[in-house]
């Protein structure tokens, strides 16, 4: 058990505010009581803070039987089982790509939806899995350890992963371990590690999925907004030897379970946050890091819509989707991040922790104290034994490092061989200069990379012209014209001119010259005059510079994470969470509206509320209804929609459900507001909402108009 030193400052703080003050006195900000999330783990729940902030009291065996209602759905979204014949809910946009994988000759399920009238129609899909938490095993003290016999940055992070695999290994020759899909969970960046056991499911069939109309009505537009409109549910279900599995571990439906201002629990695999992470490198990724992404995603997502204007693709448009998602996640996340309260906010965090470091270092072994989460625990001397050095430099050398990174990142980024970012035929380049170097210096090296040279197969040659376009105008920006890859990339051109000079000139799409310049070898391919090549040549050894200096300093920077999340760990212990790994997480939170716009967002819509958006928007893509749609029975309009719960969830909580304190399944998640866009790197609890279908409004969808009445049955037998 672990000392947890009181946050007294934490319990000052007054309402809550997202937004930058006018006049802003950094010395006056307040660290929130949970600017480091809810998301609680299942190796030690929060009961006591359960009870203290709700009012009752759930034993392990409701957490247990949370755990194995909750899956993880193959490695991108969250799932659970909501019946004892292995239906398993999710959200439409996890289950899109799945779900039209078993679409038939003539079939469009994007355009009709899809609904199994029987078990024998229920189609299985190909390679889709889910994962359901069996076992965890605290590896901490092992793990440690052994970094501990680690010299430099470089040998610790060897160390760890050699425990691992050992650890694996030996628990997975174990009888109750056998036959488990085995994964190692870092904490606190290395605070404490756990080993989990997943029981996979492979045989996983798809039982119904709404018309992406309804699954994602409203669009982009309406994406990471509230009040919200989008039945965003699928099914699937588990089968187990051919026949559908039966278990004891689902979430009963509850349609009728949402209340305001009643406590909900999210239960999911939050993919990842940062909030563990110091102000310097919060800084870094203001100034640099997401700036970059969002231009990347901007222009790649404008040349793909108007790629796709043509081709009308269902994987590009998903890719479209995947991109403009992205770019609202990220622009929240860098408004977040250039918000002066917010980062006074993790400046304070950042203080509160050096004091209350330095005031355990003096006074280990003292009685159990809270974190005003209501988690408590030892002291940490006497009960496991390990002590973390309280050392302030921690904080200096992450900084030190973060400005090196500074130093290297515009190499590093912008001659970086992405396809994404420069195009496939520029990458091509560079990966042909780095085997003619390899050649002459790692024989060994160069035959690998041999077996990789053939030339790109295009998709479209506008489209990697616009790229190709695209990535010369961001690196211009960010390099200057003086610089002299710009030089010789532009050569007096602008980035468009530039692109379809080199598109027309090079011969790099030539498998056939591709194999004579291999042929010649590495003089050849060195001396050959291709504008492609001639780019590579400057570009390859600057980055290769780069990359390397960046690997060390980032390898460095993984230890110092370490130790912080370490400290974190010994001086607060499990009274502040853990940031998400995409690992099982259980967090709290209330039904609750939040003011906007002037008004107040209700806690929930109605079915009303989607046909007033349809007719104010005249019907017009993305507020289209399918025809079956078009008369719905006055019963539906009244019915529950969406709502919104002051939940801490981020990516990868998609498809999680909420459920109430009888573990019934009320709500499934499946966005945010535009304010919980920063929850990146601090939860602000305010203003900060999840947004969930709720469970009435799919089994309304259901009985009135998909007609699933075994499915009805199943859920709430009537």
């Amino acid at each position: 058990m672990h000392t947890k030193i009181l946050l007294t400052s934490l319990l000052l703080v007054g309402k809550l505010t997202a937004f930058a003050q006018t006049t802003l006195n950094p010395d006056t900000v307040k660290a929130g009581l949970f600017d480091m999330g809810k998301m609680w783990t299942f190796d030690t729940p929060p009961q006591e803070y359960f009870q203290k902030t709700y009012g009752f009291t759930p034993d392990q065996k409701w957490f247990d039987e949370v755990r194995l209602a909750s899956l993880r759905f193959a490695d991108y979204c969250s799932a659970s089982f909501v019946s004892a014949n292995g239906l398993v809910m999710t959200n439409h946009h996890c289950a899109r790509e799945s779900g039209t994988g078993v679409q038939r000759k003539g079939e469009n399920l994007n355009e009709t939806g899809f609904f199994a009238k029987t078990f024998a129609e229920e189609r299985k899909v190909e390679n889709l899995y889910v994962d359901q938490l069996i076992k965890i095993e605290d590896i901490t003290t092992r793990v440690q350890a052994a970094m501990a016999l680690g010299k430099s940055e470089a040998e610790q992070l060897q160390m760890r992963e050699r425990e691992f695999d050992t650890i694996k290994q030996e628990f997975g020759s174990q009888p109750n371990w056998k036959g488990l899909e085995l994964q190692t969970i870092t904490f606190y960046n290395g605070g404490r590690y756990s080993l989990y056991g997943f029981k996979r499911y492979n045989d996983v069939r798809l039982v119904l999925m709404p018309e992406l109309q309804l699954g994602f009505f409203g669009g982009d537009p309406d994406n990471f907004t509230y009040p919200r409109y989008a039945l965003d549910f699928s099914f699937f279900r588990v089968y187990d030897n051919g026949k559908p599995l039966k278990t004891t571990h689902f979430f009963k439906f509850n349609p009728n379970g949402i209340k305001e201002n009643e406590p909900v629990f999210v239960t999911g695999n939050p993919g990842s946050t940062e909030r563990l992470k110091t102000v310097a490198e919060l800084e870094y990724d203001r100034d640099l890091k997401i700036p970059y992404i969002l231009q990347l995603l901007r222009n790649r997502s404008d040349a793909l819509q108007v790629y796709n204007a043509k081709a009308k693709s269902d994987s590009i448009q998903n890719e479209i989707f995947s991109f403009e998602n992205s770019l609202k996640a990220y622009g929240g996340q860098l408004e977040g991040l250039r918000d002066p309260y917010l980062l006074a906010r993790k400046a304070a965090f950042e203080q509160q922790f050096k004091a209350d470091a330095q005031r355990l270092e003096g006074g280990r072994g003292q009685a159990k104290v809270s974190t005003g989460s209501g988690q408590k625990s030892e002291a940490a001397t006497g009960t496991t034994g390990s002590k973390v050095d309280i050392n302030l430099k921690l904080w200096d050398n992450i900084s030190t490092n973060v400005a090196d990174l500074r130093k290297y990142f515009k190499d590093n980024t912008y001659l970086s061989p992405s396809e994404l970012a420069r195009g496939d035929l520029l990458v091509f380049a560079h990966l042909l200069i780095t085997y003619a170097e390899a050649a002459r210096q790692n024989p060994a090296r160069a035959e690998q990379i041999k077996d990789l040279l053939q030339t790109p197969k295009l998709a479209d040659r506008a489209l990697e012209e616009a790229y190709l376009a695209a990535h010369l105008s961001e690196a211009q920006a960010a390099l200057g014209n003086d610089d002299p890859y710009i030089k010789a990339a532009l050569n007096g051109k602008s980035p468009k001119e530039a692109a379809a000079y080199l598109m027309n000139n090079t011969k790099l799409n030539d498998q056939g010259f591709i194999n004579d310049l291999v042929t010649k070898g590495p003089a050849a391919i060195s001396g050959n005059n291709d504008p492609l090549l001639a780019l590579a040549r400057i570009s390859v050894p600057r980055y290769q510079e780069a990359a390397a200096a960046v690997k060390a300093i980032s390898g460095r920077q993984t230890v110092l994470r370490s130790n912080l999340g370490r400290l974190l760990y010994e001086v607060y212990g499990t009274g502040i969470p853990p940031d998400a790994t995409f690992s099982l997480r259980i967090n709290d939170g209330i039904v609750k509206g939040f003011p906007y716009n002037g008004t107040v967002a209700p806690y929930q819509t109605t079915f009303a509320g989607l046909y007033d958006r349809y007719y104010s928007f005249n019907g017009k893509f993305p507020w289209a209804l399918p025809k079956r749609w078009l008369t719905p029975p006055a019963q539906l309009l009244r019915q529950p929609m969406c709502f919104v719960s002051t939940n801490d969830i981020i990516g990868g909580n998609s498809g999680s459900p909420l459920i109430n304190k009888n573990r019934e399944a009320v709500g499934l998640a499946f966005d945010g507001n535009m304010e919980s866009l920063p929850g990146s790197f601090i939860f602000v609890p305010d203003k900060n909402r999840t947004v969930s279908v709720n469970t009435g409004a799919i089994v309304a969808s259901m009985r009135y108009i998909y007609k699933a009445d075994r499915l009805v049955q199943e859920l709430v037998g009537k």
